[in-house]
């Protein structure tokens, strides 16, 4: 090719370029004007490298291996990083105690769990989000797995910048479109976003009230209740049944405690403690620590769907207002891939025993099914999913 020839322009990119024309009518819908369109449309590329994609002619990217879903959970709620998140945490609840405390009196939200939440997602605004957002919402709407919450949220995000609550500099995001101090998709920020400040933004991407009380208002959003525990730790009695650890199967925390199950370090619930519905939850089976999950867990799930995410920023938040560490050990060593788990899982499915969604990932159904399917094939039952038990299944089909 001559010097100073057009490079010709590849036909996928053609392709992305009409799909993000043709958006122009529902982003006019949405109350973006034509002037932002074009100005953050123009010159936009794909980034095919992302995970999670379906490309024509090429493997699927698959979406990557995140933590909450195959680490062991030592592994994940890690006693250095809690420590040292707890440390700062404390250091932060004292810097900003007035806005701390405006957030709990408003939101009915303790600090403690919006700052674990800010700590668990960008480490306190310390984590450079790596990617350009708008690039990325714009890729996952035109070949992603999820194209149609994609194109909602490049077009959300287009209104963001149009309105002024951010640049397109400082839109930056997660590979899967998350942004600002406090990890909100462009539509969540339009539902649940806080000008805490009072500047005229709902600035989460450099204010820290605003990204705080936002947090808090997503939360009460999902049904977040004042004064309620997140969860409790206990201690399971020897013939607690782990197939019960679903979040269908509630009774009242006295219930459990009556049946067996015990506060750790010899901690009195009151009688309104004791009337709150709760669920099992034992995240590596009968081994490691056992929790009696109230409501406001399954809130905070809404945020990020794993019960390891949750037990990182419940515990993290009790860490920044008291010293204990998880009174029972972890015990788990290895966790299987997600193809085995998978496999589990369509194994499950079909002799009746699991009826969720097959993905890989070994959270509350996962285990209670697995436990129904060791009781029946006279194993010992502990609700985890183990390469023996993966055997067992596989010479069972």
């Amino acid at each position: 090719m001559a010097l100073g020839a057009v490079q010709p322009v590849r036909a996928a990119d053609v392709g992305f370029t009409r799909f993000i024309a043709s958006l122009w009518p529902e982003a006019q819908a949405a109350g973006v004007s034509r002037a932002t369109f074009e100005a953050e449309t123009r010159g936009l590329e794909p980034d095919y490298k992302l995970p999670d994609l379906i490309l024509p002619g090429r493997p699927a990217t698959g979406a990557p291996s995140q933590a909450e879903f195959v680490q062991v959970p030592a592994d994940y709620v890690k006693e250095a990083s809690i420590a040292r998140l707890a440390a700062e945490g404390q250091r932060l609840m004292t810097k900003h105690r007035a806005t701390l405390g405006a957030i709990e009196t408003r939101f009915g939200v303790p600090g403690s769990v919006v700052l674990a939440i800010w700590g668990r997602e960008t480490d306190y605004g310390r984590h450079r989000l790596p990617y350009d957002g708008l690039r990325v919402l714009a890729t996952q709407a035109y070949v992603g797995r999820r194209k149609e919450q994609y194109r909602i949220e490049f077009i959300q995000a287009l209104k963001l910048i149009g309105d002024g609550e951010v640049t397109r500099r400082d839109l930056r995001s997660s590979w899967a479109g998350a942004t600002g101090l406090t990890q909100f998709l462009p539509s969540e920020l339009g539902k649940h976003g806080i000008d805490l400040d009072g500047d005229g933004r709902r600035d989460i991407w450099h204010s820290v009230p605003d990204a705080l009380a936002s947090a808090a208002q997503q939360l009460v959003n999902k049904g977040w209740q004042p004064g309620l525990r997140w969860a409790y730790e206990v201690r399971a009695p020897a013939n607690a049944d782990c197939t019960m650890g679903v979040p269908e199967l509630t009774k009242p925390i006295g219930q459990w405690l009556r049946e067996g199950f015990v506060p750790v370090r010899g901690q009195k619930l009151g009688a309104a403690e004791q009337a709150q519905p709760a669920s099992l939850l034992q995240p590596e089976g009968i081994y490691g620590p056992a929790f009696l999950t109230t409501k406001n867990y399954f809130v905070i799930k809404e945020y990020n769907f794993s019960d390891l995410y949750v037990l990182f920023v419940g515990h993290l938040a009790d860490r920044i207002v008291s010293p204990h560490p998880f009174a029972t050990p972890w015990s788990a060593s290895t966790q299987l891939r997600t193809t085995s788990v998978e496999a589990m899982q369509r194994h499950l499915t079909r002799i009746g025993l699991y009826s969720d969604k097959v993905d890989g990932k070994a959270g509350m159904k996962t285990r209670a099914a697995l436990g129904a399917y060791q009781k029946s094939a006279g194993l010992k039952v502990d609700c985890w999913p183990s390469e023996a038990v993966l055997r067992s299944i596989g010479a069972a089909r």
